[in-house]
C-alpha cells in the first residue's frame, strides 16, 4: 500500500508542477499581449508566442488565450505617449498593408475553396460508382503492361527457338560432312 501512496504523491506533485508551469506560461502570454499593445506592434499568434517565449500551439490549445489575442489584435493600438499624432503617410501605408494582406487572404481562401471543391467532386464521383477507384485503375494498367511484356518475351523466345533450330540443323550438317568418308580421286 505504501508504494501506491508514493505513486499517488508523485503524480499529485507532477500535476501541481504542471499546473504551476501552465499558469506561468499563461501569465507570460498576457504580459506579452500587454507589451505588444503598448509598443503598438502587430499582434499575431507568432508575435505573442515569440514575446512570451511559448510555442504557438500553447496559445491555440487555450481558447481563452486565443480569444484574448484576437480581441487585442482587433482593437486599435493604444496611442504611444509623446507621439499622439499619427502621420497621414503612416496611416496610408498601414491601410495599403492591410489591403494587401486582405488580398492575400482572399487569394488563399479562393485557392482553398477550389481545392475543397475538387476534392469533394472527386469523392462524389468515386462514391457514385461511376469511376473505378484509383487503385483498380492502377492494377488494370499494370495488368495490361504485364500482358504486353509477356507477348514481347514470347516473341523473343520464338525467335531464339527458331535460331537454335537453325543452328542445330547447321551443326548436324557439318557433323555429317565431317563424319562421312572422304572421297579422294585415287
Amino acid at each position: 500500500m505504501s508504494g501506491s501512496l508514493l505513486h499517488e504523491d508523485e503524480n499529485s506533485a507532477l500535476v501541481r508542477s504542471r499546473r504551476r508551469d501552465t499558469a506561468r506560461r499563461r501569465l507570460q502570454v498576457h504580459n506579452a499581449l500587454a507589451q505588444l499593445r503598448t509598443e503598438g506592434a502587430t499582434i499575431t499568434v507568432s508575435a505573442v508566442a515569440r514575446a512570451a517565449r511559448v510555442h504557438r500551439s500553447f496559445i491555440h490549445r487555450h481558447p481563452d488565450l486565443h480569444a484574448a489575442l484576437e480581441a487585442a489584435a482587433a482593437r486599435p493600438a493604444d496611442p504611444i505617449p509623446g507621439n499622439s499624432t499619427t502621420s497621414y503617410a503612416s496611416m496610408k501605408a498601414d491601410l495599403l498593408n492591410v489591403r494587401a494582406h486582405n488580398a492575400r487572404l482572399q487569394h488563399r481562401l479562393g485557392a482553398l475553396q477550389a481545392r475543397l471543391s475538387e476534392d469533394l467532386g472527386e469523392a462524389a464521383f468515386r462514391g457514385s460508382g461511376l469511376g473505378a477507384p484509383d487503385d483498380i485503375r492502377g492494377l488494370h494498367q499494370n495488368l495490361i503492361d504485364s500482358e504486353q511484356q509477356i507477348q514481347e518475351l514470347r516473341r523473343q523466345l520464338e525467335e531464339r527457338t527458331d535460331e537454335l533450330a537453325a543452328a542445330r540443323a547447321a551443326s548436324r550438317e557439318l557433323m555429317t560432312q565431317l563424319n562421312s568418308p572422304r572421297r579422294t580421286g585415287h
